[in-house]
């Protein structure tokens, strides 16, 4: 398959894809559209920041390109395909499936014109959209995602973010250790933490005399993730209507850096 645009799919990453896209479910007729062209016109659509509709006639129907998308969203399949593919990143990097340690902070973002579902305006960063709650491992990658009204302050997020990761406890059964920053600090809250699901809570913060940018140990890491982000013009605002789609493109474009990282 030659490529027509550069955020095509690479033969190589294709071949380590492909065996994780859900198979044509039985009855009907059978699937005659190119997964790897839906794919492609995904990662298209996340890097390009264009509409939907106005997807280039080269790939499948706009239509059918976001039934998948949306399709693989209700049913779990991009969380399934990121989880699988962080899984073989660490392998790759001589590391353990389960990380030890992660890292967790929030990033807020403005919303579209279009989206009115879960807004709201985030007093400190004088901001009015929505608030990505995000926790990252040791090397940047992502383990999970929670998208919030930007109102939604840092402890409550978290306390979001920790019952879905609590639910999926069984992948991390090695974690014992959370950075995060000055936003979640406090006795009540690192107590309620431990007595829920005994991880520890260290916060690491800004040094009162520092002056400008300061780069800190370990938060740099999940604030180089949200900066990468900024490669996917899709990601610049809150597009999405749904908050669950938006965790689901934010996937998405995990799994293009991590399908580059690996090919």
């Amino acid at each position: 398959m030659t490529s027509s645009y550069r955020t095509d799919l690479t033969d190589e990453q294709w071949e380590l894809l492909s065996p994780l896209i859900p198979p044509a479910k039985p009855g009907g007729r059978p699937r005659t559209v190119d997964m790897r062209a839906v794919v492609n016109a995904i990662f298209y659509l996340l890097v390009t920041g264009c509409a939907w509709e106005l997807l280039p006639h080269d790939f499948p129907k706009p239509k059918t390109v976001y039934h998948y998308f949306r399709q693989w969203r209700i049913e779990g399949d991009w969380e399934r395909i990121h989880d699988k593919l962080r899984q073989w990143v660490r392998v790759s990097d001589g590391r353990m499936t389960s990380p030890s340690a992660m890292i967790l902070d929030s990033q807020s973002v403005k919303s579209a014109t279009m989206v009115h579902e879960a807004v709201g305006y985030d007093g400190g960063k004088r901001v009015k959209g929505r608030k990505r709650h995000l926790l990252v491992d040791t090397m940047g990658l992502m383990i999970l995602v929670v998208v919030t009204a930007a109102s939604v302050p840092e402890r409550e997020g978290a306390k979001l973010v920790f019952e879905k990761l609590n639910g999926i406890r069984q992948q991390f059964m090695r974690l014992v250790l959370i950075w995060v920053d000055g936003g979640y600090e406090g006795a009540e809250f690192m107590r309620w933490v431990m007595d829920h699901y005994r991880w520890i809570i260290e916060t690491v913060k800004r040094s009162d005399t520092a002056k400008g940018f300061v780069v800190l140990p370990k938060r740099w890491i999940v604030e180089r993730r949200f900066g990468w982000w900024n490669w996917c013009r899709r990601l610049s605002k809150d597009y999405e209507g749904l908050p669950k789609t938006s965790e689901a493109m934010i996937q998405v474009a995990m799994i293009r850096v991590m399908l580059r990282r690996l090919a």
